[in-house]
């Protein structure tokens, strides 16, 4: 097909020009308008293509009052958690027609608001939220629900009365992880646990606890170690569990790469790996499998699952099928995957 050379980005206007036609009769043939008759829609449409006519997006946008843009909102896409929850939300996404925008907070609560910030700015029609471990305000959602921008939250939730949320059941998978070592013959088990003010450390702690008054254990406070989730904050929790009157056995971490970073401690303290001490984690990381010391289980949190989950949920709500204060709080089951 030739192409008609135009100057500049062609527009309906210079189209019912050259055709002799009005502006809205252009319109309604481009859109396939039945009032418009067969010949006429093919004119339009061939001189269209060979002008190499788009159609105004932002036009449409604003009729249609959506950008079909999902905004996302994760700590760290390094993390092979977070790059497989990516892949559930952008599947679904781009099945139903949307976009997406990506940010990571680098766990930086000012970075996070500046990203949410902009996303608003964008005009995204929803979010997709996890919210950075240092996290500590959230008026930055509060701005989003103001706005009538719908956010949908997964994986790290903030704990907040009414939010939409898509989690992993930690509590039970805790529970599992520590019924492990315990039938191992541990007695002595520790925590590293995540900030204090995240909702799935205060899950894991949960059920740490749960697991061992089940089996008429007494809990000792002492046992569970909040840290930063850094390697040095990792050492530093090790340093103390290390340094406990009761020998600690078995250490359960707050996800796969806490336990590799505990691993490389407990090397350096010449402890011998599943003999001496044994770590049990959480997120069922697959590079886990190519490290010399994997933990001896993971609890597996269902990223991808989580992630398509979350979408469908914040789909839900753009496409009416379910009202915008009618809170939903989807918790899927973890399961424990042994890996020796």
């Amino acid at each position: 097909m030739r192409k008609v050379v135009s100057s500049g980005q062609p527009t309906i206007k210079e189209i019912a020009k050259r055709l002799n036609i009005s502006v809205s009769t252009v319109s309604r043939a481009l859109h396939d308008h039945h009032s418009i008759g067969l010949r006429t829609k093919a004119r339009v449409q061939q001189l269209a293509a060979e002008l190499g006519y788009e159609r105004n997006q932002t036009a449409i946008f604003f009729q249609q009052g959506k950008t079909f843009t999902i905004g996302i909102l994760l700590p760290e896409l390094s993390e092979a958690f977070f790059s497989s929850a990516i892949s559930g939300i952008e599947d679904t996404a781009y099945s139903n027609n949307y976009t997406v925008l990506l940010g990571q907070s680098h766990d930086d609560e000012a970075r996070e608001k500046q990203i949410i910030q902009s996303m608003k700015q964008h005009r995204v029609d929803g979010c997709i939220v996890s919210i950075g471990k240092n996290t500590r305000n959230y008026e930055h959602f509060e701005m989003l629900r103001q706005a009538k921008i719908p956010v949908v939250f997964f994986d790290r939730i903030p704990d907040l009365p009414n939010i939409h949320s898509v989690s992993c059941n930690l509590e039970s998978g805790t529970v599992q992880a520590v019924d492990f070592l315990l039938k191992k013959g541990h007695r002595v088990i520790g925590m590293i646990n995540g900030p204090e003010q995240l909702v799935a450390s205060k899950e894991r702690a949960a059920g740490y606890m749960r697991a061992l008054h089940k089996h008429r254990l007494k809990y000792d406070p002492e046992l569970i170690v909040s840290a930063d989730l850094t390697a040095a904050g990792t050492a530093e929790a090790m340093k103390q569990l290390l340094s406990l009157k009761r020998k600690v056995t078995a250490v359960v971490t707050f996800n796969d790469y806490v336990a590799m970073d505990a691993v490389q401690y407990a090397l350096k303290q010449k402890l011998e790996i599943n003999k001496d001490i044994t770590f049990v984690s959480y997120a069922n990381t697959p590079v886990s499998s190519y490290t010399a010391y994997p933990p001896a289980a993971s609890v597996e949190q269902f990223p991808y699952e989580q992630g398509q989950a979350a979408t469908n949920m914040l789909l839900s709500i753009l496409n009416g099928d379910h009202d915008f204060n009618d809170y939903q709080q989807l918790i899927m089951e973890s399961q424990l995957v042994l890996h020796t």
